[in-house]
């Protein structure tokens, strides 16, 4: 028996180091009472059930009770907080948890912008809510995302962050988390956690131009819900403008020396802008003192900039002008107009005919347009008056005499509305083509 004792250490020197520490784990599970399959699993689970139960789906408060999407209890368990296009403009919905207990809720903030809302709850029946993270989330954190994707109730999938700090739409003073947890639709609202249980955002949308998850989600961090359920989140004033990124080419054709600011396309009536005296085809260079390089740095200086009259530096016709521009959260009332110009086109050595523009004889109002023509590819239209070229106002006689030997930029109303057109007979792709009035198929057009 000694013998065997001697070649069995023998043998146990001379296995591997890699074999040998998985077979003493497995010994220390089985002496520790490990259990059978599966255990490990369930005992990770279990971490998850605060969480799930603290991941709530609201229902339409009707006899239908339809769904609408996810939810996450927050705080002491009597504020409930969502995305806003999840509730959009209802007052009340039915909020129900996983064990089926339901309860009505009030809708008492909403901010369809940020896309958050809050709700109230008159019982604290379904438990304390979620313990928001603090320190922000980093790339390559561990996430679950939770909800009902797809009315999926109870749905938990796991991720990282890919990108902490995101801002999606260049309107919204927003920074989201990119994450890449599958969500789906359903999951709006729904709680996204860290690996210590704690909330780090909630859901919010997927990849834009994607009806399904395709690697790319979204969820609104924990500091903007806590804001907004403190009730401190200023609302994000409507300037009332139709802003593009400023191109290098557009810099060299309006006569910028260099690219920066954001090109007017559109200025509602009566809106801030136009009180503020802002025309189409000016240029906003700066407000409150910072730098405007992108429509996201105006969104962003939107944000944080509450109330009050802020200094808003504007380049026209080759002069900076700084103007005020209300930033009071009170809706806009009325005020003076000021000028306008702008507009784009590419060609060489062509008069309108060559372009198969037909203007109505003495004014500049399209009148005809040849729909295999470069400039009705680039998005002119009949109807269209052509205000100005490369940032120059035009008169009907100016414009008929115009001989064009490169890119024109040219400001056109249409319907009321006005935006830029870029022509270039010779480009390499089809441009983004605006159809309406409000370049709606135009992606460089920002809304402010």
């Amino acid at each position: 028996m000694p013998q065997m004792k001697t070649r069995s250490l023998r043998r146990l020197r001379r296995t591997p180091l890699l074999l040998i520490v998985p077979l003493l784990a497995l010994l220390a599970v089985m002496t520790l009472g490990g259990g059978g399959p599966g255990r490990a699993g369930n005992t990770a689970a279990s971490g998850f059930d605060h969480a799930l139960d603290a991941t709530l789906v609201l229902r339409e408060d009707d006899e239908g009770r339809g769904f609408l999407g996810s939810a996450t209890l927050w705080g002491d368990g009597d504020r409930v907080v969502t995305a806003a296009h999840v509730v959009k403009d209802r007052r009340s919905v039915i909020v129900e948890d996983r064990h089926g207990r339901s309860a009505p809720a009030q809708v008492i903030a909403s901010d369809p912008r940020r896309d958050i809302s809050v709700l109230a709850l008159a019982t604290t029946m379904f438990g304390p809510g979620l313990v928001p993270g603090s320190g922000g989330a980093l790339t390559g954190d561990e996430v679950f995302a939770l909800g009902a994707p797809l009315q999926a109730a109870g749905t938990v999938t796991r991720g990282i962050v890919s990108v902490p700090a995101r801002q999606v739409e260049p309107n919204v003073p927003l920074r989201l988390i990119q994450h890449d947890a599958a969500i789906n639709p359903g999951s709006s609202g729904g709680p996204l956690i860290g690996a210590d249980g704690r909330l780090v955002g909630i859901n919010t949308r997927i990849a834009d131009g994607t009806r399904l998850f395709a690697g790319i989600g979204y969820a609104i961090p924990v500091a903007a819900l806590s804001g907004m359920v403190a009730g401190k989140l200023s609302p994000v004033p409507d300037l009332g403008l139709a802003l593009r990124p400023v191109t290098g080419r557009i810099a060299r054709l309006i006569g910028l020396e260099t690219p920066r600011g954001v090109l007017v396309d559109h200025v509602e009536s009566r809106g801030r802008g136009w009180r503020a005296g802002v025309a189409a085809g000016d240029v906003l260079l700066s407000l409150a003192g910072r730098p405007i390089m992108t429509p996201g740095d105006l969104g962003m200086i939107l944000g944080e900039v509450t109330g009050g009259t802020a200094r808003l530096v504007i380049w026209r016709a080759g002069s900076e002008i700084a103007v005020p521009l209300d930033l009071d959260p009170r809706p806009a009332e009325t005020g003076a107009l000021g000028a306008a110009p702008a507009g784009l086109q590419r060609v060489q050595s062509y008069g309108w005919a060559g372009l198969g523009v037909t203007l109505a004889p003495g004014t500049r109002r399209v009148a005809a347009l040849t729909q295999t023509s470069p400039a009705w590819a680039a998005g002119l239209a009949e109807g269209d008056e052509i205000e100005a070229v490369n940032g120059t106002e035009v008169t009907a006689l100016s414009l008929a005499a115009e001989r064009i030997d490169g890119p024109r930029l040219l400001r056109v109303l249409r319907h009321g509305r006005r935006l830029h057109v870029m022509v270039d007979p010779w480009a390499t792709r089809r441009p983004d083509v605006p159809r309406s009035g409000a370049n709606a198929l135009d992606p460089a057009v920002v809304v402010f």
